[in-house]
């Protein structure tokens, strides 16, 4: 089990920004990850946000071995061949420690920012499944062509490719059929929220029992391609389950959330910065405490 965090890009570089990626790798964190959205749902659509990839680029020169990433990029306001060439400079910076979470986004928050309508969940399923294995392509082949329903290239170079080969890894977020066969085929690694039906209503025993269906329909998509489910990651982004923060108010609790998650086959868990008077507030002393103590725990 590793133990990851997600940083929010709310805080100026040099009025706190810097000073919480470098103090994520002094605590050991697996990976830091941020949010790649143009704005983001209430207290913070109105607020300072920052964009990832510069964020991540800055990260990267004030870190040292903590390995980077987004979670979530997604179409929304991404093409493929710009976000190529970004995630190759930007594996470039950081020396190999880049890891691009990607999913199909979301009706909401920054869907429509550049003046089109919200996409239907079909349309953003049909665009995910032209995105990801263009950009991927993209980030191995020196030159792409493509003509697609929606994205195209034209003799696009990607010269020197990525540090990492043969191309940076996809963290693929997907819950649905078609989704989990792009993680299936695609992935290094796969996220998931939990079910989002739940996350109000239900109790942690029923959201246990659909992340274990979850983990199911992944591994039939795997041999479906022909893969061993084995070789992707699973990772949980925590906070949208019934759990809610509960599991960062001790390390104990923690480490029951966590022992109870290993179990059904998750091999990384996501927690947030805590940010407080958010719904990622948490006591920053207790949140330090679990990154450092919580997985040694595990057994």
């Amino acid at each position: 089990m590793r133990l990851s965090t997600v940083i929010l890009p709310v805080d100026r570089w040099h009025e706190g920004g810097r000073a919480k990626w470098r103090r994520a790798e002094e605590l050991g964190f697996h990976t830091a990850y941020t949010y790649d959205h143009l704005s983001w749902r209430v207290p913070f659509r109105d607020g300072p946000w920052f964009g990832a990839l510069p964020t991540l680029t800055a990260a990267a020169g004030a870190t040292e071995r903590m390995r980077l990433g987004t979670l979530v990029t997604s179409p929304n306001f991404r093409h493929p061949v710009t976000l190529a060439k970004e995630l190759i400079s930007l594996d470039d910076v950081s020396g190999g420690r880049i890891t691009l979470g990607i999913g199909a986004g979301g009706s909401g928050f920054d869907a429509t920012a550049l003046g089109q309508e919200p996409w239907t969940p079909r349309e953003r399923a049909d665009r995910f499944a032209e995105f990801v294995p263009l950009l991927d392509r993209l980030l191995t082949e020196d030159a792409v062509s493509h003509r697609g329903a929606f994205y195209s290239a034209d003799g696009a170079r990607n010269i020197p490719g990525c540090v990492q080969r043969p191309r940076l890894p996809f963290a693929v977020a997907a819950t649905g059929p078609r989704g989990m066969r792009l993680a299936a085929r695609y992935g290094q690694a796969w996220v998931t929220t939990g079910d989002p039906k739940l996350y109000g209503t239900g109790t942690p025993q029923q959201s246990e029992a659909a992340l274990r269906g979850q983990i199911e329909r992944l591994g039939e998509a795997c041999a479906e391609a022909g893969r061993d489910a084995a070789e992707l990651g699973k990772v949980l982004l925590h906070g949208f389950t019934p759990d809610g923060n509960a599991p960062l108010e001790s390390v104990e609790a923690f480490v029951d959330f966590a022992g109870r998650h290993r179990e059904l086959g998750f091999t990384e868990i996501a927690v947030h910065w805590p940010i407080p008077g958010t719904g990622f507030t948490a006591d920053q002393a207790v949140f330090e405490r679990i990154a450092t103590e919580a997985i040694g725990l595990l057994g």
